[in-house]
């Protein structure tokens, strides 16, 4: 079942990718010869007017085939790749990572207006050493308001707190048996890794989350305003860690997870139910929108830079470079691949091989 779903999801994702390369391409006169899901053997295949849509064995990805995509093909016709104009091309390059990004977009839209589970601020165990336990909180006790300002949520609680600093403390109002009280909460501050792996303080009440959930909803307009918000939080996020990892100042093995590690997340995520599945489609289609727009050889953000410098020299590169650059470019993509899964390998994996050779 949990292969089924991983399939689904990279179906999804590879799908609605290679149709924003496919109907851009039509709207832009270019013929396309084939739409494939999947790479290698085909499994099945049918032709309809000029394209030829098949299913492969390998399904860790897809392809649009354009007439005259690269120059050793290219004859001239008008409706050839080649013989669009760069802003043209631009467009069929650009609108696959595009819906990719919509995708995701449309899918944090769908959860804030379906409701999804949140904890509540109800204490399920409480921390030595820090000013919650020493100022009476009980477990059970569930927190209505933080200086007065009405809180329902956890992640809510967790801002506020988080927020404080050193030697500062807050008036909870909290509920125990029915009856309200008022409870004065000395903050503690922490140095916690981030993220970004970057070292931040953050305040620290000494209480941990009971396992009381909720179902939580927003408007049909609020819902997409928090959608744009997550979507472009998790853009700027992954943007900043992309700069980290170049720099050095974040590893990579950590950071970056493959197909295999895919494979994990969704398992755990089907577990958790629809919403959970819904959510990590929205975030891999906005992530494989980001990754594919990165100036790397043969991936769409590689061919932008390339029609970026084309529309500087006035002319397209040479067969010979473009070769050149395509294989450099394939090396890159499946070296990284390798890296990618080795450690997705260890990470995921690690203690269950260690087991069979001890």
């Amino acid at each position: 079942m949990n292969l089924l779903i991983f399939l689904f999801i990279l179906g999804i994702l590879i799908i609605v990718h290679e149709f924003g390369h496919f109907i851009a391409a039509k709207k832009m006169g270019v013929k396309v010869e084939k739409f494939s899901l999947g790479f290698g053997p085909q499994i099945l295949a049918k032709k309809k007017n000029d394209t030829e849509y098949s299913i492969a064995v390998i399904p860790l990805g897809g392809y649009v085939k354009l007439a005259g995509d690269n120059l050793e093909e290219y004859k001239g016709n008008s409706y050839e790749y080649f013989a669009q104009p760069p802003h043209k091309r631009f467009w069929i390059i650009f609108f696959g990572p595009l819906l990719n990004y919509i995708l995701g977009l449309l899918f944090f839209w769908f959860i804030f207006f379906v409701g999804y589970p949140t904890l509540t601020t109800k204490v399920g165990g409480l921390i030595d050493g820090l000013g919650a336990k020493e100022a009476g909180i009980q477990v059970g006790d569930k927190i209505i308001a933080v200086d007065d300002k009405r809180i329902d949520y956890w992640e809510d609680l967790q801002k506020i707190i988080q927020a404080k600093k050193e030697a500062t403390t807050v008036n909870l109002s909290i509920l125990r048996n029915n009856q309200e009280l008022k409870i004065t909460v000395n903050i503690r501050e922490k140095k916690v890794d981030d993220l970004l792996g970057q070292k931040r303080s953050v305040g620290l009440l000494g209480i941990n989350a009971s396992d009381e959930i909720v179902k939580l909803r927003h408007g049909f307009f609020a819902s997409f305003l928090l959608g744009l918000n997550k979507t472009w939080g998790l853009t700027t996020l992954t943007y900043k860690a992309i700069w980290r990892m170049i720099t050095g100042q974040l590893s990579m093995s950590e950071s970056v997870t493959g197909p295999l590690g895919i494979f994990y997340i969704t398992s755990q995520a089907a577990s958790l139910g629809i919403i959970a599945v819904l959510h990590l489609i929205a975030v891999l289609s906005v992530s494989l929108a980001i990754f594919n727009l990165l100036p790397l050889p043969i991936l769409d953000g590689g061919h932008i830079l390339f029609l970026g410098i084309e529309k500087i020299r006035k002319r397209t590169l040479g067969i010979k470079t473009e070769r050149i650059i395509t294989q450099i470019g394939f090396t890159v993509i499946v070296s990284l691949a390798i890296l990618v899964t080795y450690n997705d390998i260890l990470r995921f994996f690690g203690d269950k091989i260690s087991k069979i050779f001890k």
